[in-house]
């Protein structure tokens, strides 16, 4: 572990002076490498999943696992979208003079190593690998032992690949053992890594932030909710319900609660249940709920639970207020959504959630670094320092102060 972390070190050290044509040029060769590899992703995939299996994993899980062609030639591209996006590694933030002539530039630099703790998404290793590169940082990277297979042959093809590209050795570490105090070491090497970004359920996250002594970006569990008005188009608002739960139930912007108000949950609730019983959907109902459909009760941690499966509970509120009073107590920061035609609700909605993406009339699915147009992501932030939202590639970076002056002494 300590030699990854030197490795790390020498390697953010060069990383930092890197061009931004050598950078592209080393992702793009990592995107070829990984559509080349293809086949040899999806056999060590094939191996999480059928272990996966055996362990019982939900289905959401096993989605989240899952390296298909379509998903491997998404995670290709991303790695080539990431390769067209602008470095900013030197982008003059601001520049000004002070009263003694010194011209002063604020100008972005990498953060330096960065570690990423996640869980069972493979997908992570090549978003995390190809954001740092670009932004010129290092990164040591440790997933879940779920995904340990799938894992492995992604990080040896960006790390070869990167190396071959004239990078240096170190740029891109994966800790390959799945020993969970490996994470308790990571948590506290504050000599080798400089920030640390932890991905995954909320015990993860609870763990990094509660006992790291490496500076963290806290990213999200998301209790995520849709809070349907009385002047919301029903049919919109189904539609808009139904991919937000079922389009990837196990992942953090899916949404866990529903709220309607109660002018309007006798007319919507029975078409809605219809349509997410399709997609399988387990409904869990308040007592008013309940007494309008046919679903299970409703207890009080359904409201606080990230289900990352196709579980839903429903919530029927007496008007915005309370809508908004539930989403303050059970919220989690991460993406909210309202659906209404009423302006007035809707702005209230905008101004007085307090959340990382708050939406009127769109699925909280659009919370992620890709369809925001970063290119993929780091994770989604749901803390206010430094970072919030999807972290792209501005979100790795810092910034130092340049100084030019011609003989000025403080006096």
């Amino acid at each position: 572990m300590i030699n990854k972390g030197i490795a790390s070190k020498e390697a953010a050290r060069f990383m930092a002076n890197v061009s931004a044509e050598d950078k592209n040029k080393a992702l793009i060769n990592i995107s070829k490498a990984i559509r080349e590899n293809t086949k040899r992703i999806i056999e060590e995939n094939q191996k999480d999943i059928d272990n996966g299996k055996k362990k019982g994993l939900s289905k959401a899980i096993l989605d989240r696992l899952l390296l298909d062609e379509n998903r491997i030639e998404a995670m290709a591209s991303a790695v080539e979208d990431v390769a067209g996006l602008q470095d900013p590694i030197g982008e003059v933030i601001e520049g000004f003079k002070t009263y003694n002539e010194l011209k002063i530039s604020k100008i972005r630099v990498p953060l330096g190593v960065v570690g990423i703790i996640y869980e069972a998404r493979p997908n992570v290793t090549i978003d995390a690998a190809a954001l740092c590169i670009k932004s010129g940082n290092s990164c040591i990277l440790r997933g879940g032992s779920e995904a340990i297979h799938s894992n492995i042959v992604i990080s040896d093809i960006i790390a070869q690949t990167a190396v071959g590209s004239g990078l240096p050795k170190g740029v891109v570490n994966f800790i390959d053992i799945t020993d969970r105090e490996v994470v308790d070491i990571m948590l506290k090497l504050n000599s080798y890594i400089d920030v640390l970004i932890p991905r995954g359920g909320s015990s993860l996250i609870k763990k990094v932030v509660e006992n790291a002594t490496v500076p963290v970006i806290e990213t999200g569990v998301g209790n995520c909710h849709v809070f349907v008005d009385d002047s919301a188009d029903l049919q919109k608002a189904i539609e808009i319900i139904v991919n937000a739960k079922t389009h990837r139930p196990g992942v953090c912007n899916a949404i866990e609660t529903i709220l309607i108000h109660k002018k309007v949950a006798e007319l919507i609730l029975p078409n809605l249940k219809k349509r997410l019983e399709e997609k399988n959907v387990e409904l869990r109902g308040c007592s008013e709920t309940v007494g309008l459909i046919n679903c299970k009760q409703a207890t009080e941690e359904d409201w606080s639970t990230e289900y990352l499966d196709l579980i839903l509970a429903v919530k029927i509120v007496e008007n915005l207020d309370e809508a908004l009073e539930h989403i303050y107590k059970y919220g989690t920061k991460h993406s909210e959504s309202i659906i209404t035609e009423n302006y007035t609700n809707s702005q209230r909605f905008l101004k007085e959630v307090d959340a990382a993406a708050v939406y009127v009339n769109a699925s909280t699915r659009f919370t992620d670094g890709g369809e925001f147009g970063f290119g993929a992501e780091i994770g989604i932030s749901t803390q206010k320092l430094h970072a919030r939202g999807p972290m792209g590639l501005k979100e790795l970076t810092s910034y130092k102060y340049l100084i030019y002056g011609d003989g000025q002494i403080r006096k």
